[in-house]
């Protein structure tokens, strides 16, 4: 399995996400396609998107009973993204109904991965609000060895965190990593980061850049130094 950079394009409006890619003359990039703009535009800006030859992974981490994500999971399958996620806090049984409602007719699906824990949530913030006294890296996991017991293909967890789901879950267990930044760049609202390069060597499989990307004075230039930093 290749390493890939995905550009997280949290923008409000088609028009802002078509005029950042409109400078991507070569290479079509990978593009995460979250909550906000998704909200804004609907299946129209994936459709879109895809048509324009891009890969998406689809972030709305989908979060409630089995039966309505196992529904949710059936209409957005149909959508032809190539990645989607839901929060693994909902438990091993809503992941496997996920999975199933995922799963077309042929037995294809995109592929499909679990958020452990945000990367804005450290012990502190976990603890207090979350009442979970655990260890961060043991809940952490946990989770992901619950992901991978109800069949998905990995988990979204921060990249200083992908090297022990390798460990614990398998190499073939996909790490998908937010909260990467360059070394000389703002951390932002982010509490556990890592640079492109030191994901690279920890062992993440996809790396998430969303602002060190999408604000930068030449965006085509700060992807090509994550993708030279990350897969080369």
């Amino acid at each position: 399995m290749g390493k890939d950079v995905i550009i997280a394009c949290d923008f409000d409006s088609a028009e802002k996400t078509f005029a950042f890619l409109d400078k991507f003359t070569g290479k079509k990039p990978f593009v995460k396609i979250g909550m906000e703009l998704y909200y804004a535009e609907g299946p129209a800006i994936v459709k879109e998107l895809k048509r324009r030859g891009h890969k998406i992974f689809l972030d709305l981490k989908l979060h409630d009973i089995p039966n309505t994500v196992k529904k949710s999971m059936a209409v957005l399958s149909r959508l032809d993204v190539d990645m989607t996620n839901l929060h693994a806090a909902g438990t091993v049984r809503m992941m496997e109904a996920a999975i199933e409602g995922l799963t077309r007719e042929d037995g294809t699906r995109p592929m499909l991965i679990a958020v452990t824990q945000l990367t804005s949530t450290d012990q502190e913030s976990m603890e207090k609000d979350l009442l979970i006294k655990e260890d961060i890296a043991e809940v952490v996991m946990h989770y992901a060895e619950n992901a991978k017991k109800a069949g998905l293909d990995g988990v979204v967890c921060s990249p200083l965190e992908a090297g022990k789901v390798h460990e614990r879950c398998g190499e073939g267990f996909v790490t998908v990593t937010p909260g990467v930044r360059f070394a000389d760049g703002d951390i932002g609202d982010q509490k556990r980061v890592m640079t492109p390069a030191q994901a690279k060597v920890i062992g993440s499989d996809y790396i998430v850049v969303g602002r060190p990307i999408t604000a930068a004075e030449d965006p085509v230039a700060a992807y090509e130094r994550c993708v030279a930093e990350f897969c080369d």
